[in-house]
């Protein structure tokens, strides 16, 4: 249904990158996902009333702040596309993960809220008045929460909405809880052993989860969380493509929203290739780089020698000699300065934000490793932490 009506009222739909068309899916998707909610709200409190299962009436109220959830990921897209403005330059695309962790928030809220009323039942239980009414009316609210589940997973991976991944997490949890709500009702109708008050526990642990995923995808973002990795390949596979770019490197990742993404990176180049050539060939870059990944980009240009085959030997010789430290370091910016007693090595060495050795110690193993291997060279060394 939603990808027919996209068609209908968006020509590009299959644009997910585009604002206007991630706008008109959150919109729409959100709007669905409350009135779906308050239709389901509806039957369950019927329901419970009829049996007077705690754990239906629960599952009602769960479907209440669903609703109350879609209406929040409706606003966090709302307030998103709003323009850049003098307080806030980069925009404002960070209100969808935002909302996507206030949505995490009420799942927790409600698992909470379900596990204190289901702990009563189990100390205090209270007989369930099984039917087919209330049986039909809990397969339907199944067969609809995995429909919503389904859409929001589909369009939130599409669109790249942290927001509508926690609110597909929320149906499948709901899915989850309702199942197990009629099982109890099952086997209860079965067996007489009440144990609606152990199966809504389960229900609420099992919230409790989804509420912590939910708010893990969220809060990741918002506190500079480390960029996809395929998106980190995609930028090097467009810089790396040119001819005239030798290797990247001190690549960072700004995400201030799906759509907002800024990166700089250094590239290194020819020192002796024409500078204006070589600005041109950067500046083609940048713009490849925003019409492909939808990214502003800027690039820092660091020549290096490429023709001078002492360098060079002695540039590949340092780099595996801090490799064989460790594959997860790297070495750039190599310049060799040569005396008339001793020969510098500069470069930097760039060691992962986790490591298992310190700065000191990196640059103390890299120069007794230079030295066995070079006589009179020693290393200056600068080290830095990876952001990709």
């Amino acid at each position: 249904m939603i990808s027919l009506l996209s068609k209908i009222f968006i020509k590009e739909a299959n644009q997910y990158d585009n604002p206007k068309v991630r706008r008109f899916y959150g919109v729409f998707c959100s709007t669905l996902g409350i009135i779906l909610n308050m239709v389901l709200f509806g039957i369950k409190i019927f329901a419970g009333v009829i049996t007077g299962s705690v754990a239906i009436m629960a599952d009602a109220f769960n479907n209440l702040s669903d609703a109350c959830s879609s209406v929040v990921t409706l606003a966090g897209f709302k307030f998103a596309s709003r323009k850049p403005d003098k307080e806030h330059p980069f925009g404002h695309g960070r209100y969808e993960y935002i909302s996507g962790l206030i949505v995490a928030i009420l799942i927790i809220i409600m698992g909470f809220e379900l596990a204190r009323s289901s702990l009563e039942k189990i100390f205090y239980p209270e007989p369930i008045v099984t039917g087919t009414t209330a049986t039909v009316i809990l397969i339907l609210s199944i067969v609809i929460k995995l429909y919503m589940a389904m859409y929001n997973y589909r369009i939130g991976k599409k669109i790249n909405s942290a927001a509508m991944l926690a609110t597909g997490m929320d149906s499948l949890s709901d899915v989850a809880a309702t199942t197990v709500v009629l099982f109890a009702m099952g086997f209860m109708e079965v067996t007489g052993i009440n144990v609606d008050g152990y199966c809504g526990m389960l229900v609420a642990l099992f919230i409790l989860w989804a509420g912590y995923q939910a708010a893990k995808e969220t809060v990741s973002p918002l506190l500079g969380g480390r960029p996809d990795e395929k998106f980190i390949k995609q930028i090097r596979d467009v810089v790396i493509s040119h001819d005239k770019i030798v290797g990247i490197h001190d690549m960072i990742v700004h995400d201030y929203g799906p759509g907002r993404v800024m990166i700089s990176l250094h590239a290194e180049v020819p020192g002796d290739e024409d500078i204006f050539q070589l600005h041109e060939i950067i500046d083609h870059i940048e713009m490849e780089l925003e019409e492909k990944l939808q990214c502003d980009c800027v690039i820092h240009m660091d020549p290096i020698e490429s023709k001078n085959e002492v360098v060079n030997a002695m540039r590949q010789g340092v780099a595996e000699i801090v490799r064989s430290i460790d594959q997860e370091l790297s070495m750039h910016d190599f310049r060799m300065v040569t005396g008339e007693s001793r020969t510098n090595l500069i470069f930097d060495v760039v060691m992962p934000q986790e490591f298992n050795m310190t700065e000191e110690e990196i640059c103390e193993e890299v120069q007794k490793r230079v030295l066995e291997k070079y006589p009179n060279h020693y290393s200056v060394i600068k080290v830095e932490k990876a952001y990709v």
